[in-house]
C-alpha cells in the first residue's frame, strides 16, 4: 500500500547515494521526481535504470534548481517532500507516511521531522545535531523555499504544522576530500546571503518558516548581525566549535562529532 505524495530529488554525480534513496521512497509512493544538473557519472543511468521521472536543468544553486522542479515536474500528489540523493526514509517513517497521510487535513499543511545524521557510520547525537527538526513535507500549494544561497527553507504559506514521530537519514558515503570540498563551497554561499544582505542584488523572500518563528529569527539574527561583524571573522569558528563540540557535548560522539 502507497499514499499521496511526490519525492523531489536533486541530483550532481551521485551515483553513490541515489539508488539507496530512490529505493526508500518507492516503500511510500512511485511518485518520485529527480532533477539532475548534468551528473557525469553514472547517476542518469540508475535513475532510469529504477523506472522513475528524470529531468535536466542547469545548476543555479539549490534555491533556483528546487523552484524550477516545482514549476516544471508534473505533480499531482496531494503531498510533496523534500529530500536530497545522500538522504533516505527509515522503514518507520515510511510506515508513519503510509498510515498517517490519508488521515490529516486542513488546516494541517506542513510536517515536520526531526533529521538523523551518520557521519562515517556513527549516528550523531550531541552536539546539537539530535533532534533537528525540519519543515520537509507539505501540502502541494502551500510551501516554497527560501531564495537563499545557503541554507534555504522551506517555507509554509498558511496553515498548521504536525510532527511526525520518526526520522529521515543523511548517511553521506563520500570521503573527507569530498566532506572539506562541500562545506568550502557552503562558505561561498554564505558569503553571497552575507554580501546580499548588504547589497540587496538578489531578491528574498521571508525568512521564517511558521512552524518556529521566533527561533528561525533568533537563528538568523545571530548569523547576519553577530557572524558578519568583522572582529568575529576571526575568532567565530573558535566559538562555534567551542559550543557544538563541548557546550553542546558533541565530543561524545568521538572524532566523528566533529562533523
Amino acid at each position: 500500500m502507497k499514499t499521496n505524495i511526490s519525492f523531489i530529488v536533486l541530483t550532481f554525480n551521485e551515483e553513490k547515494h541515489i539508488e539507496r534513496c530512490i529505493k526508500s521512497l518507492k516503500k511510500v509512493s512511485d511518485n518520485i521526481f529527480i532533477v539532475d544538473s548534468f551528473s557525469k557519472d553514472n547517476t542518469v543511468e540508475i535513475v532510469n535504470d529504477l523506472g522513475v521521472n528524470l529531468y535536466q536543468n542547469k545548476w543555479v544553486n539549490y534555491s533556483e534548481q528546487f523552484n524550477w522542479a516545482m514549476n516544471n515536474c508534473r505533480i499531482n500528489s496531494e503531498w510533496v517532500m523534500r529530500i536530497d540523493a545522500d538522504e533516505y526514509l527509515s522503514d518507520e517513517l515510511c510506515n508513519e507516511l503510509i498510515n498517517t497521510l490519508p488521515n490529516l487535513f486542513p488546516p494541517i499543511n506542513g510536517l515536520t521531522l526531526n533529521y538523523r545524521h551518520y557521519f562515517w557510520g556513527r549516528w550523531i547525537k550531541h552536539g546539537t545535531r539530535y533532534p533537528l527538526t525540519l519543515l520537509r513535507i507539505w501540502r502541494r500549494g502551500y510551501g516554497i523555499i527560501e531564495k537563499k544561497w545557503m541554507d534555504e527553507r522551506i517555507i509554509l504559506t498558511e496553515g498548521e504544522i504536525y510532527m511526525l514521530k520518526n526520522d529521515f537519514i543523511h548517511d553521506d558515503l563520500n570521503n573527507l576530500s569530498y566532506f572539506t570540498e562541500k562545506h568550502n563551497s557552503y562558505a561561498t554561499r554564505e558569503a553571497i546571503d552575507l554580501l546580499n544582505k548588504k547589497y540587496k542584488f538578489l531578491d528574498e523572500n521571508p525568512a521564517h518558516t511558521i512552524e518556529n518563528k521566533s527561533k528561525r529569527h533568533f537563528n538568523l539574527w545571530v548569523k547576519d548581525t553577530l557572524y558578519a561583524k568583522p572582529f568575529f571573522v576571526w575568532i567565530r569558528s573558535f566559538i562555534y566549535f567551542f559550543y557544538r563540540y563541548i557546550c553542546r557535548l558533541g565530543f561524545l560522539d568521538g572524532k566523528e562529532g566533529l562533523a
